[in-house]
């Protein structure tokens, strides 16, 4: 025989009380747990819209000679297979009638053979129909577990008893009923191909969101309303847009969507992705969006139209002619399942008559203290009505917040006029039938620190209700919609029931949250047909170029093992940020873009492609290795030779790396100007890179490169420095070589009348020239001392000791500055005369605190000490 053990805390798919056995022998005595439903495959537990349903009868004649034995039906087929029903008369070894559902051909079938099918077996009471007996289960039967069924049907002491019907004139009735389903691989499971939807992927805890998406989605009238939503202007990362996207790729994408671009819109991050929000809320704050978007548009007051209903609060004096009432708007209702067996029992105790009376009086304004009684009537419910079941309250004995898994039961058909319109006020219009039908039902299961969402939906209102759990979809039936998701408790029976007959019980954890009513009446409007012409022509096309994008990207990522990238500086790029990003160096080359390319492409046919796209003639092109130096700068070295120009782009790159560079990156000498070709390069030439400086701006910027003969001076270039500076031919020039900016800076003079070469000048180094200045003419007369000034400045953020969140005024300082030139700068700034009354403390930014201590005077020597940097660059806070 085989035994299983139910899985724990969940409760069987199916409403059962007694327990389960596949016999395969006849007087095995059981020990420790019995078989039960629970034990089947989660594949099961999706029902499918290709099952073939059947039922079958079985009267057993003379029940009372097959005491002692098992006995078994006629075979009988449905779906194309061979069942029987399998029955123990007296019990299998338990004071029970034992009955299973048997496959009758099991031993001749082929190896790895299983079908799955939901069947119900039940004792026919013969005076009373209602009081038959009938259990229900779903089971997947193989080779292994070939019968199943329930090994406690019935006590035998009921079955017996000539009084209770059930066994009339030796006869007992048996009547099976057996739905075969497809089972179900998961694996390659198509939702779109099973069921004509897709379901929305789960960033990590986001089941609650796509549960409720979903709903929406299927509230067509709501559907077509957001689409008609005007988003032409509309930037990426609107509600408004992410929400028309989405709605668009549920309706026709052929797998599941993500919900990433809705999130984002959010201002979620990918933590807040994986934090369950309340649904309540996230359902208010989005339809306030919508509706916000949806004014002085056709669709305005779609939100309105299709959730909002009215109440009115009252208050009406026994003893005196006095009403006080105010009306109230509402797009859900929240109610209490605690302490309610149904819906119906919620909208009572919603209505019901509070007295106020003995100490608890009604103060009115004009009589005073009176009995009184207060209550709430609805003025009108919305076409749509939204039901919120209070499943999560707070338990003050035991300080905690608790799940209420109480059984609720709430209908198919929902009358909020029943009982003469008991929940109606006297003002509400008596010509509109409330009747409503359900649409959705949204399910948790789990605890209060945390579960799972997901949603049974009837898309059409007909009969087919869909399952909705994140990416898939499945067709399910009316009693797994309802029924199942009633909540309350599940009867198994002991685990040894011949030592004990009291049945256990368990909890059911998973349960309806939340309902979504339809009033009959509007139905044809709100579940309406949409058209390709309700969805506009510029969100069509916004949609189809990102996935256009996503495409090549998708390719690119297929593709990727054959292409590399490059990077190539030229004057253009040193030009725009020297000066602006930088001031020392000549490039950032992360601010340069890469170039894609085949990894087998010769690098001469880069050259022409890069003739085609700049208009650089080929000979006018000459590439430049770029490398980092000893002193921690970067400069190009050396031209490429003819023989590495004839190399691929991967061969280069792999150089590049040998060279410890973790990518290939070059400079694009330009022939000069007058010139039809780049010179030939001899021993003798050098590359140099100038920069211009004006003392009086404060400015530095790119001016151009120069090749020239290290054996010439830097005297004999003067007239073209000054050319390119615009400066008069004649005009006094000073020069300086840029060497290194850490950890110091060094910028040095250079001597004009020796050679290049002399004052050990070579390829790559940046010459620096400016108008001659006296020293005391400018605040930073000559290039070293603006490159000083550079370096060390800092702008620094001061706050009152007060206010430490929230900045005063700021500065900018020299690093270098001291204790002294700091405070004098802030009195300066505050208009003080005694800057030695100023303390200053230090902040720290991970709290956006200061630190409980003043600075000392003497234990700090320049600003820098004085500032806790997190990162060089940022700009600081005192």
């Amino acid at each position: 025989m085989t035994m299983v053990t139910p899985r724990a805390p969940e409760p069987p798919p199916q409403d059962q009380d007694e327990e389960m056995l596949v016999p395969q022998q006849e007087v095995e005595v059981f020990e420790g747990p019995q078989p039960m439903e629970e034990s089947m495959p989660a594949v099961d537990n999706e029902s499918l819209p290709d099952a073939s349903t059947s039922r079958f009868t079985w009267k057993i004649e003379s029940i009372s000679k097959h005491s002692g034995r098992k006995t078994h039906s006629d075979v009988f087929v449905v779906g194309g297979y061979s069942w029987r029903v399998l029955v123990f008369p007296t019990g299998n070894n338990v004071n029970h009638l034992s009955m299973y559902l048997d496959v009758a051909d099991a031993k001749s079938l082929p190896t790895g053979w299983s079908r799955s099918a939901q069947f119900s077996l039940a004792v026919i009471n013969q005076l009373d129909s209602k009081h038959s007996v009938r259990k229900e289960v779903t089971h997947t039967f193989n080779s292994r577990e070939s019968d199943w069924g329930f090994t406690s049907f019935m006590p035998l002491i009921d079955l017996y008893d000539p009084s209770k019907g059930y066994i009339v004139n030796d006869q007992c009735i048996i009547e099976a009923e057996v739905a075969v389903r497809k089972i179900v691989d998961y694996w390659n499971y198509d939702s779109k191909k099973e069921t004509g939807y897709v379901g929305l992927k789960n960033q990590g805890a986001t089941c609650y969101m796509n549960s409720l998406l979903q709903t929406l989605y299927h509230i067509p009238y709501f559907r077509k309303a957001v689409y008609h939503m005007p988003t032409v202007d509309t930037p990426s990362g609107s509600i408004p847009l992410a929400l028309q996207s989405l709605f668009y790729r549920l309706q026709h994408g052929d797998n599941s969507i993500s919900t990433k671009e809705l999130t984002k819109s959010f201002g979620w991050d990918s933590y807040e992705s994986f934090m369950q929000h309340d649904v309540q809320e996230l359902n208010r704050v989005l339809c306030e969006k919508l509706e916000d978007k949806m004014k002085g548009t056709i669709v305005e007051g779609t939100i309105q139209k299709l959730f909002e209903g009215h109440h009115m609060n009252y208050i009406e004096c026994i003893g005196v002619d006095y009403k006080s009432t105010r009306k109230e708007s509402f797009y859900d209702l929240a109610l209490d399942v605690k302490g309610c067996s149904d819906v119906y029992a919620s909208f009572d105790k919603y209505v019901a008559v509070e007295m106020l009376d003995g100490d608890n009086k009604y103060q009115s304004e004009k009589y005073g203290l009176q009995d009184a009684k207060k209550g709430m009537l609805f003025i009108d419910f919305p076409p749509v009505l939204q039901l919120q079941l209070k499943r999560f309250e707070y338990d003050h004995a035991r300080d905690i917040m608790v799940k209420i898994n109480d059984r609720y039961e709430f209908p198919l058909q929902l009358d909020l006029d029943r009982d003469d319109g008991k929940y109606l006020s006297p003002e509400a219009d008596r010509s509109v039938r409330n009747l409503y039908t359900l649409h959705s039902v949204l399910v948790h299961s789990g605890g209060v620190s945390g579960g799972h969402y997901y949603a049974f939906i009837r898309p059409t209102l007909s009969n087919q209700w869909y399952k909705f759990d994140d990416e898939r979809v499945t067709k399910e039936d009316t009693k797994r919609a309802l029924e199942e998701q009633y909540g309350g408790e599940e009867e198994l029976p002991h685990t040894n029931p011949g030592l004990n007959m009291n049945p256990l019980k368990f909890t059911k954890y998973s349960n309806a949250y939340m309902l979504v009513y339809i009033r009959e009446s509007d139905k044809e409007k709100i579940v309406c047909d949409l058209e390709e012409t309700d969805i506009n022509e510029d969100l069509k096309t916004r949609l189809r170029k990102e996935d256009e994008d996503k495409e090549n990207k998708k390719k690119e990522k297929a593709e990727a093992h054959m292409f590399t990238t490059f990077k190539v500086a030229r004057d253009h790029d040193l030009a725009a940020q020297i000066g602006r990003d930088m001031f020392f160096d000549l490039v950032d080359y992360e601010k340069i873009h890469p170039i894609r390319v085949l990894k087998d492409m010769p690098f001469n046919q880069v050259k022409e492609e890069f003739s085609k796209e700049f208009g650089i003639p080929v000979h006018s092109q000459r590439f430049w290795w770029w490398s980092k130096r000893q002193n921690n700068t970067y400069r190009p070295t050396r031209p490429l030779t003819q023989q590495e120009e004839s190399y691929t782009v991967g061969q280069l790159k792999d150089a590049a790396i040998r060279m410890n560079s973790s990518e290939l990156r070059l400079y694009l000498e330009v022939v000069q100007e007058n010139h039809l070709t780049l010179a030939s390069r001899t021993k003798d030439d050098i590359l140099l890179f100038f920069k211009l400086y004006d003392p009086e701006k404060e400015e530095l910027r790119y001016v151009g490169n120069l090749l020239l003969k290290a054996s010439s001076k830097p005297s004999d270039i003067v007239p073209k420095l000054n050319e390119i500076a615009g400066f008069q031919p004649d005009e006094d020039i000073e020069l300086y070589e840029e060497i290194k900016f850490e950890p110091n800076i060094m910028c040095e003079p250079v001597d004009c009348d020796v050679s290049f070469s002399l004052n050990q000048i070579a390829d790559g180094d940046i010459l620096c020239y400016q108008k001659r200045c006296s020293l005391d003419q400018h605040r930073h007369p000559n290039v070293s001392s603006f490159f000083e000034y550079v370096h060390n400045r800092q702008v620094v953020h001061f706050r009152l000791l007060e206010k430490p969140k929230q900045d005063d005024f700021s500065l900018e300082l020299s690093k270098r500055s001291t204790y002294d030139d700091v405070v004098e700068k802030v009195a300066q700034h505050l208009g003080m005369d005694d800057p030695s009354k100023l303390r200053l403390t230090q902040h720290i930014p991970h709290l956006q605190q200061p630190k409980h201590q003043y600075i000392k005077y003497r234990s700090i020597d320049h600003l820098s000490d004085m500032l806790l940097l997190r990162n060089p660059n940022q700009n600081c806070k005192v």
